[in-house]
């Protein structure tokens, strides 16, 4: 035999083992990604309804109705609703990137003493401690869950520091080793009436009744929504005039200053809209005002270096998110600060919240699980990674001018992390807009009143409740659509304008 000849039919053999081997793998992706995906795109572009498209209705024809799916979307009012609820429950986004590079700060550092007589002694003082907090807690009336709660908490304490950094590692990754539905029936029980939550708020929320109730109602309707509206627009001031200077001094480029100049403006024209007293303009009369000053400086100083127009857009488009959900949470605060002395003068007082049966409590209790579970996920570690990455000389440096840990962290460590966070912003905000379905399903069954019903699960009820395949293929298609511009910001933003 011809030795090309039997190089070839080698070669063939090897490549016909290779596919052997990848059989399962190649069929697994045809029969339950790539064809389900072209199917529901046929789909999008018909009217199936099972209700009327089934074996029982012979007559009922299947018909190509074009973008009908597509346009009808746009016209269904429920579509923006659960839009809604989608990025509602996105605002936990910056609050958990940002628990989780505090975290990593925590968890770079070694917990544990010098010499074992070090660590007998730490350990120790913290049981001790412990113990005689929980001993005060039970004589001033606490309740058992409140006493076990910090129990717990000592417990942590002193494993961490009895074990290194390993310890708190491992505690804080916990969440992800756990099933996600296994997880959420866990966080349904702990916000139910009689759960651990409520018993531990009860003591404390009465404790504030009485508060209430022995203060003028004016410092809380007045002076504490004052405060938190000074705060929101002090937030708008400080971040508004920190983009206009960045683009002066040529960090940033025209479309990175106003495309967070438009999230910001989002908190400010939203508090105008709030009834029942004219403070709540406040931030937008401050963001209005700095605003026009900035543009006005801007046009008269102008910028000092010349720059490309979407430079430093990783990073402004980060602070104008955070700023967005820092000026809300503030708005709320003013909010909750206002009604607070009509909750107290209820005969009852102010009661626990009902978590996943209240409309206004729905979303804040699902976000407040998502927060416990992202702070230790895998942005933790990617956080870890990145700060063990840094030059240490550039410490070294900064201690020898004398530097404040502050300015440290802002003048080192988080220009480091620039290129991590964007990434880890940009994926979050991809799962946020494909999430919400396991807990909305497991939990609140998308209620109360629709309050949790995200896109996700919108799709699912489209399609799987209601029998609209047609409606639902249009409105994951969208989605789809939604995700693929993220991708498209991260492909275009996340290497050359972060931290360049």
């Amino acid at each position: 035999m011809p030795p090309n000849k039997a190089a070839r039919i080698r070669s063939a053999k090897q490549t016909a083992t290779g596919l052997a081997f990848l059989a399962p793998n190649i069929l697994g992706f045809l029969a339950f990604t790539l064809l389900p995906l072209v199917f529901s795109l046929v789909l999008a572009f018909t009217n199936w309804d099972i209700r009327f498209h089934n074996q029982f209705k012979p007559d009922s024809v299947l018909k190509f109705v074009g973008f009908a799916n597509f346009t009808g979307i746009f016209k269904d009012p429920d579509f923006f609703r659960y839009f809604g609820n989608t990025l509602y429950l996105m605002m936990g986004i910056p609050v958990g990137i940002a628990g989780s590079l505090g975290a990593a700060l925590l968890l770079v550092k070694d917990t544990r003493g010098g010499s074992r007589r070090v660590w007998a002694t730490v350990i120790c003082t913290g049981v001790l401690t412990a113990g005689v907090v929980m001993l005060v807690l039970a004589g001033r009336g606490a309740t058992a869950m409140t006493v076990v709660l910090m129990g717990v908490l000592g417990l942590f304490l002193v494993g961490g520091t009895g074990g290194g950094v390993s310890v708190y590692r491992t505690l804080f990754y916990i969440p992800n080793f756990t099933a996600g539905v296994a997880v959420f029936i866990l966080w349904k029980k702990l916000y139910s009436d009689i759960g651990p939550i409520n018993n531990a708020l009860a003591a404390p929320l009465q404790n504030l009744t009485g508060i209430v109730r022995g203060t003028s109602p004016a410092v809380f309707e007045h002076g504490m929504t004052a405060l938190f509206l000074a705060l929101a627009a002090l937030v708008i001031f400080a971040m508004t005039r920190r983009l206009f200077r960045s683009w002066r001094d040529g960090e940033t480029g025209t479309a990175a200053l106003f495309i967070p100049l438009i999230l910001i403006s989002v908190p400010a024209v939203v508090s105008a809209r709030f009834a029942g007293t004219l403070a709540l303009h406040f931030p937008l009369a401050v963001f209005a005002l700095t605003l026009v000053a900035q543009i006005f400086i801007s046009v008269r100083e102008g910028q000092a270096y010349a720059t490309t127009k979407w430079k430093g857009s990783g990073d402004s488009l980060m602070a104008g998110g955070a700023t967005l959900v820092a000026s809300f949470v503030m708005l709320g605060l003013a909010l909750a600060a206002r009604g607070l002395p009509a909750l107290a003068a209820k005969e009852a007082g102010i009661e626990t919240p009902d978590w996943l049966g209240g409309y206004d409590w729905a979303k804040p209790s699902l976000m407040i699980m998502g927060l416990w579970a992202s702070i230790g996920s895998n942005n933790m570690l990617l956080y870890i990674a990145g700060l063990t990455n840094i030059p240490p000389e550039l410490y070294e440096a900064a201690d020898i001018d004398g530097a404040s840990k502050f300015q440290r962290f802002w003048h080192i460590t988080w220009p480091q992390l620039a290129p991590i966070t964007f990434f880890i912003f940009i994926m979050s905000v991809i799962g946020g807009l494909q999430g919400g379905f396991e807990p909305a399903r497991t939990m609140t069954q998308g209620g109360p009143a629709g309050s949790t019903t995200t896109l996700s699960y919108f799709i699912y009820t489209q399609g799987f409740e209601t029998g609209r395949f047609g409606s639902a293929s249009g409105v994951a298609w969208t989605l789809f659509a939604m995700v693929f511009a993220v991708t498209m910001l991260n492909w275009k933003f996340g290497s050359k304008y972060v931290n360049d």
